[in-house]
């Protein structure tokens, strides 16, 4: 390039030199500026709102004035959240021991871990605007666990390895699981939002030993007439790792890795999450064994996470499921999973859900959220850009707190 510059230069007259110099500076000058042009435009675009994302290791945070917020009524929200920290052992082995107690075969089975403190994030626009206790601490997150395990049926929808959530899972599950006169009637809509019944066991735990009814007989339990699927709602781990199995049977390669490929990885999540299975849930898959994982922490296992990277997943989903340029999971699989259970309003596709505002009175009706023993709850509100992370806080009416107290501090400003 130099070469030709100067074979130029000597071809045009000594007077004319100068000109042809100043015209060169200014289009390398206007060129720079054209270059520049597009890093401009993502640094602007970034300050609108709905469209900041933050890069993995970095989250912005912004004053709660800054973002329309109050950050006096912000920190009563932080501090009753920190007042009310819930009760149980720190020791999740006596605390899942004490609340299951009256179950027959309840031994563990998967990996636990004493828990931290309490600890959380608010988010609004996409930006830290409080945060208290450690939130890159790994805990146990119990049936939060279930929002992660539905996304990669979601993403099974998306790629169409399943054709349609009504279709019988007995279609792609072949081992057995699905071939009595019940259970081949079962969709996977049922397994879903939880209204499946399915007769079985899996894993050594019969389906009717997970949360029986007071003053029933194992042998009425054992005997109970079922029920067709899609009439009842009952909430039962048995259940959530068949659909983790089944789910397993359908991608052919272990959950975690399909989660980390096209979800945790693309969000910027760090690398210590972790999703369990148990000690007797490996399966042989194509020749290869493959551990089928946990719906939650009932028995052990489930989803092991910090709190920084619940909130990337959450605000996911607060997103519709885009993430900057790239739709990760379709907005048609958002939609699917708010819409309520007939069986249970309250309750879609392993979210929870604020029908009527009875599970979170004080939240607009379209929230939605992940929940998990302990108190650990992932909250979007669509309608405020917000969201909400905590952990061990107890039960959803100190959830209620925590969000009156922070929507306080935005319809203040």
């Amino acid at each position: 390039m130099l070469k030709i510059f100067l074979s130029f230069q000597k071809s045009v007259p000594g007077n004319r030199r100068w000109h042809f110099v100043c015209v060169l500076l200014v289009v390398a000058v206007a060129l720079s500026i054209c270059l520049s042009l597009p890093c401009w435009t993502a640094e602007t675009q970034s300050s609108e709102k709905g469209s900041y994302f933050p890069r993995r290791g970095d989250w912005e945070k912004r004053r709660p004035e800054e973002m329309g917020m109050d950050s006096r009524l912000l920190k009563e929200a932080v501090s009753f959240a920190v007042s009310n920290e819930w009760t149980g052992p720190k020791d999740l082995k006596i605390s899942i021991t004490q609340a299951f107690e009256r179950e027959p075969f309840g031994e563990l089975l998967g990996p636990t871990k004493d828990r931290g403190e309490t600890n959380g994030m608010v988010i609004k626009d996409g930006y830290i605007v409080a945060e208290w206790g450690d939130t890159k601490r790994v805990d146990m997150t119990f049936s939060a666990s279930k929002s992660y395990l539905s996304t990669t049926c979601g993403l099974a929808l998306d790629d169409g390895l399943i054709y349609n959530v009504h279709d019988r899972v007995k279609e792609y599950v072949l081992d057995g699981k699905f071939d009595s006169e019940h259970n081949a009637k079962i969709e996977w809509h049922h397994l879903l939002n939880q209204t499946s019944d399915w007769s079985g066991t899996l894993w050594d735990k019969p389906d009717w030993s997970d949360r029986p009814p007071r003053n029933v007989t194992w042998d009425d339990l054992r005997n109970r007439p079922l029920k067709e699927p899609g009439t009842s709602y009952k909430y039962n781990d048995v259940r959530v790792n068949l659909l983790a199995y089944s789910l397993l049977q359908v991608w052919r390669k272990p959950l975690p890795m399909v989660l980390k490929d096209r979800i945790m990885d693309p969000i910027g999540a760090s690398s210590t999450w972790r999703w369990h299975g148990y000690r007797n849930s490996w399966v042989l898959i194509d020749g290869v064994q493959m551990q089928s994982v946990s719906g939650g922490g009932h028995w052990g296992g489930g989803f092991f996470i910090c709190t920084e990277d619940h909130a990337r997943f959450g605000l996911l989903f607060l997103r519709q499921g885009q993430w900057k340029d790239k739709q990760l999971i379709s907005k048609q699989w958002i939609k699917m999973l708010r819409v309520p259970s007939p069986a249970n309003p309250n309750y879609g596709y392993m979210w929870w859900l604020n029908t009527g505002q009875t599970q979170i009175p004080s939240a607009p009706e379209s929230v939605y959220y992940a929940a998990g023993f302990g108190g650990n709850y992932v909250v979007i509100d669509e309608e405020h850009d917000l969201l909400i992370i905590v952990r061990w806080v107890g039960s959803t009416k100190t959830l209620d707190g925590i969000v009156q107290r922070v929507l306080a501090s935005i319809q203040s400003d």
